[in-house]
């Protein structure tokens, strides 16, 4: 699980990144048939630049040596056109491998966003939104240089090298061991540097979720900053891990950059070696100048893969730490899923029967807090409960616990005598509707948000579903009526007029059991009036829970739960629990005295 303020670092389980590695390669699975013409224009390519130091040798050892004028111009022809032949496939090579690349960027960004509308209400809990929109984003994207450089650079490069070396064991051994004497010392410099840079370049990612973090916050919670004049306080914050993000970043590059030094050194060691071999113990003369010049030019087509892989090993290293996070949510199993036997529960009548239920959040943890303990209670169809009690008494987690948002530790949930863990949740959440105080109004027009629950509703459906709610007389006097378009979270509309089409959008789907968790808490007086027509429309004719402060709101319903110190303390409808004189009773005098 990762951290839940921007503050703190991402804690990722450290992993084998060969499996890592082979697991992004296994992305490139499927699209074998649009690699082919990729391995066959590097065939071409890697082929060329064999050939091309074997044509300069031919060309001065017996062109320069005959002063054969045609011989040489008809090798530079055949030079000139082996160069544009390997420009063009270089440039098909690259068209057609960024092409599989942002395929496969999208199969996993897919993949990733259906395995996150999955993962429980714990998963979002435990961070940050700005830290999860880091991974999906930043992180995915930087998986497409690594899959795209697998075929383009690391295949070419390591064929190149091994070919190379066998060509110049092949003309002379002694040649080839001074140009490869360097080698030791390089392996040498690039295992030293290794693990430096992926812990360092891990750290960058984990700077740059924080600060991501931090900015999703900020501007979902700008009016607060702006009315609260935090505009310095704020600013000083995200220089802060802005600052942060940057050290990191150099401190990770510092390490990247000893790549480049390493390599141009053993480098240097070998030419000058090769150099030393061929004129002073091999005694070679003018003669085979030739032979020198295209073990020059090996030399240069030796090293300068060797200089293209570490590049590309340092961009793994880079890399695999945002793959790390990629694969850690993908690695994150739904703590709410179904069984291997679930079945799909039928239509439903709506009866609720809690047996010695007990529920606690953040289990082992040091946050670990019991909220329910040995609940009991049984609803028929179609009668309405409502459920009072102190803020943080478990009102909303009974609720919860029928949506089945959670699992319980204790006890059993049955919906007309189906245990909720034998269904599953497809079934049982597509025959629910619930309203919180804060309905997420999307953007898009009315139709699709009213829409929303219910797709394939028709149009009668949904202005009958509107009119229900007393929302259709609003939208109506909207500039386009249900067409209207609207701004993120609903920006524009009163807060009364958002809770108007969420219940419309409820509505619409026609539930077996309705939760209405708060969901007038938000709405003016005069708003209030006009909905609690439309709430009694929902409510008649199926399983109701209502949760509210506003004691007016619930006076009707066939029981009242008052829940406190884990369970039940009182129960029965407005005027019985008046009669008592207990809970219930100091809660309505306490709101209406």
């Amino acid at each position: 699980m990762g951290a839940n303020s921007f503050r703190e670092d991402e804690q990722i389980a450290s992993s084998d990144k060969r499996k890592i590695y082979i697991r992004i390669l296994h992305y490139l699975r499927p699209h074998i048939p649009e690699i082919i013409p990729v391995l066959i224009s590097l065939a071409i390519t890697v082929g060329i630049s064999l050939i091309s130091p074997l044509l300069i040798e031919y060309a001065i050892d017996v062109h320069v040596a005959e002063k054969n004028i045609t011989g040489l111009l008809t090798i530079a022809s055949v030079i000139l056109v082996l160069g544009i032949v390997y420009i063009l496939f270089v440039k098909l090579r690259m068209y057609l491998m960024n092409k599989v690349a942002n395929r496969i960027l999208l199969d996993i960004r897919d993949e990733m966003y259906a395995h996150i509308q999955e993962l429980s209400f714990s998963f979002f809990d435990s961070r940050p939104t700005g830290k999860i929109l880091a991974r999906i984003i930043g992180d995915v994207n930087s998986l497409k240089d690594v899959m795209s450089n697998t075929i383009t650079n690391l295949i070419p490069n390591f064929i190149t090298v091994l070919c190379v070396v066998v060509i110049m064991m092949v003309k002379d051994w002694r040649l080839a061991l001074g140009t490869l004497c360097s080698m030791p010392l390089l392996v040498f410099c690039l295992f030293r540097i290794r693990g430096m840079t992926h812990s360092r370049w891990a750290d960058v990612r984990k700077k740059s979720s924080n600060m991501n973090a931090y900015v999703h916050e900020d501007i979902a919670g700008i009016a607060v900053v702006q009315s609260f004049r935090a505009e310095d306080e704020t600013k000083s914050t995200f220089a802060a891990l802005a600052n942060e993000q940057r050290d990191a970043y150099i401190l990770a590059c510092r390490a990247a950059d000893l790549f480049g030094p390493a390599i141009d050194m053993s480098w240097a060691i070998s030419s000058m070696v090769l150099y030393l071999v061929a004129v002073r113990l091999l005694g070679y003369t003018a003669a085979s100048i030739g032979l020198i010049a295209a073990f020059a030019s090996y030399a240069t087509m030796f090293w300068s893969p060797i200089m293209g892989l570490s590049g590309y090993y340092n961009q793994l290293v880079t890399n695999l730490s945002a793959a790390e996070r990629v694969f850690d949510i993908l690695d994150t199993e739904p703590e709410i899923a179904d069984r291997e036997d679930a079945q799909e529960i039928p239509e439903i009548a709506g009866e609720v029967d809690f047996e010695h239920v007990g529920f606690t959040y953040d289990v082992g943890t040091e946050s670990e807090k019991c909220v329910l303990e040995d609940v009991n209670f049984k609803v028929q169809p179609g009668e309405t409960i409502a459920l009072v009690g102190p803020t943080g008494a478990g009102k909303t987690t009974i609720v919860n616990l029928i949506s089945r948002f959670y699992d319980i530790q204790k006890g059993r949930i049955f919906i007309d005598g189906h245990n909720l863990t034998d269904v599953t949740i497809h079934s049982l959440r597509k025959q629910m509707g619930v309203m919180t105080q804060d309905n997420f109004i999307f953007s898009g027009t009315v139709r699709e948000n009213i829409l929303y629950g219910k797709p394939d509703a028709t149009e009668e459906e949904m202005i009958a579903a509107a009119k229900a709610v007393n929302a259709h007389d609003f939208i109506m006097k909207l500039e386009k009526g249900y067409d209207t378009v609207l701004k993120e979270r609903g920006a524009g509309l009163s807060i009364g007029q958002r809770q108007l089409i969420a219940f419309a959008r409820t509505m619409i789907s026609q539930p077996k059991i309705l939760i209405l968790d708060e969901a007038t808490s938000n709405i003016d007086t005069h708003t209030e009036l006009l909905v609690q027509k439309g709430i009694q429309t929902m409510l008649a004719g199926r399983t109701s829970f209502v949760i509210a402060h506003r004691l007016s709101t619930i006076k009707s319903a066939d029981r009242i739960f008052v829940i406190n110190d884990g369970g039940i303390v009182e129960s029965g409808n407005h005027n019985q629990l008046l009669q008592k004189r207990g809970a219930y009773y100091d809660l309505y005098m306490a709101q209406f005295a």
